[in-house]
């Protein structure tokens, strides 16, 4: 089978590839860098002849409100209609858990707009919405910077490790569309402020995290149900944050 990984030279795309290349499967991993560019539309037709399934994990460079919603939308847009002209018979996308509870952050919004751009198209889709990775632990840590005290909400979070995340891409790519969403987790909730205190304390920096329930999440305001799977049954990855910090 022929599948096209937009992105595939990033954190989640690379071993995504990885995975399915060793099960057989002919991937293509697509990127500005290998000439192909879903922002411009460059290299799709090419790109997409003979594809069964395009997996879309790319991430927009800037995270400034309009440019990200102009990424996605722009990248989606074109994906949809050369997948629509090529004949492609699955697009999974990647998104993110809580997209829709977040509308002061431009980058949830954008992925809204972008899951309502896959759900309004033709082509057979699944959207796969995915917490916080732990591969982001230290740069939420850095979002609550203030001089050597880091402030952060006790909003409750379920991250999930990006090994788990491209494992369940690859079974999700190489089966029938659902026309609908997963939510992938982690094992385990726990709280934003907490997190970013365990992974300071395993890399040896002595800065204090102060709990503030005032504090935003990139601008937002968060709760306990801003980034947590929404309800029913959500898919766990199995890797536990204390374990995958004692590996970093």
């Amino acid at each position: 089978m022929k599948i096209v990984v937009i992105g595939g030279g990033g954190l989640i795309g690379t071993a995504l590839v990885k995975r399915l290349r060793e099960r057989g499967h002919d991937v293509l991993a697509a990127s500005r860098a290998s000439g192909i560019d879903a922002v411009t539309g460059a290299g799709l037709p090419a790109a997409l002849a003979g594809a069964s399934v395009l997996v879309d994990v790319a991430n927009s460079p800037s995270f400034e409100d309009a440019a990200v919603l102009a990424f996605f939308e722009k990248s989606s847009t074109n994906l949809l209609a050369a997948e629509a002209r090529a004949g492609v018979g699955h697009h999974v996308a990647l998104s993110v858990v809580g997209a829709e509870r977040n509308p002061d952050s431009g980058y949830m919004r954008a992925k809204v707009a972008q899951e309502g751009l896959i759900r309004s198209a033709r082509i057979p889709f699944t959207i796969v919405r995915a917490t916080q990775f732990f591969e982001f632990a230290g740069a939420i840590a850095e979002s609550g910077a203030d001089g050597e005290t880091i402030r952060l909400p006790p909003a409750l979070m379920q991250p999930v490790a990006a090994a788990d995340v491209s494992a369940a891409l690859a079974d999700i790519a190489v089966n029938p569309p659902l026309n609908g969403t997963i939510e992938l987790a982690g094992p385990e909730p726990i709280r934003m402020d907490e997190l970013a205190r365990t992974f300071l304390a395993a890399k040896g920096d002595a800065r204090k995290v102060t709990t503030d329930a005032r504090a935003r999440y990139y601008g937002a305001v968060v709760d306990d149900r801003s980034l947590t799977p929404g309800g029913g049954n959500p898919r766990l990855g199995p890797t536990r944050f204390k374990d995958w910090l004692s590996r970093t």
